[in-house]
């Protein structure tokens, strides 16, 4: 049985949080809120962990996970971060972009794409992310909560919760995420281009 955890959605209760991060350490699967939708988290060495969230998902292995980072300067751990490229990321984050980036020797060689060695990375703006992430002091690997034969990610943590509490550990319930996915942006070549338009205007990355 899973634990359901209700956060205020503008100040999240600490000790809340911090539950959720010793779930995380201890090689759990949490539900959380994003500034996009809900995903499915787990700690970035865990391949069990990252296994489960697969297996919930009915992905393949060539699906691939996101790194949702604190900050700028973690980005730069996991990603090669030219100087036109940081620009981009700093006017934009935080924010509903993930962003493709050629993956660091940092980053664990089951996260990068297999031919362009490439990693997504986001930066939310979202205070429970936000606070989860500054408690567990590193990245949170993770999957948009899309359940198989279903078209739209679910927005209803209750739901989520009464859904898979025989597959999650915790779910941290933040309010109504919304329907919208990140827009995806390609960094990885010369120039900017736009993979997926989501939530976040993507006039700035061209098309």
């Amino acid at each position: 049985m899973s634990i359901y955890l209700q956060l205020h959605p503008v100040s999240p209760q600490l000790r809340f949080v911090r539950q959720a991060v010793e779930v995380l350490r201890r090689g759990g699967v949490i539900v959380y809120p994003t500034d996009s939708c809900y995903a499915l988290g787990c700690h970035i060495g865990d391949k069990a962990a990252l296994e489960r969230i697969r297996d919930i998902r009915q992905t393949d292995r060539n699906h691939h996970f996101t790194l949702v980072c604190r900050d700028l300067a973690e980005v730069g751990k996991y990603a090669m971060v030219d100087n036109w490229q940081y620009r981009l990321l700093r006017a934009h984050t935080p924010g509903p972009y993930t962003f493709l980036l050629k993956a660091s020797r940092e980053t664990p060689r089951r996260l990068k794409h297999e031919r362009r060695g490439t990693i997504g990375l986001r930066v939310p703006d979202h205070p429970v992310t936000a606070m989860l992430l500054s408690e567990l002091a590193e990245p949170v690997m993770s999957s948009t909560l899309l359940l198989p034969g279903e078209e739209l990610p679910r927005t209803d943590a209750r739901e989520i919760y009464e859904k898979l509490e025989h597959s999650v550990d915790l779910v941290l319930d933040g309010g109504n995420c919304g329907l919208i996915p990140t827009s995806v942006i390609d960094l990885s070549g010369d120039h900017a281009s736009v993979v997926r338009s989501g939530r976040g205007d993507v006039s700035p990355f061209g098309t």
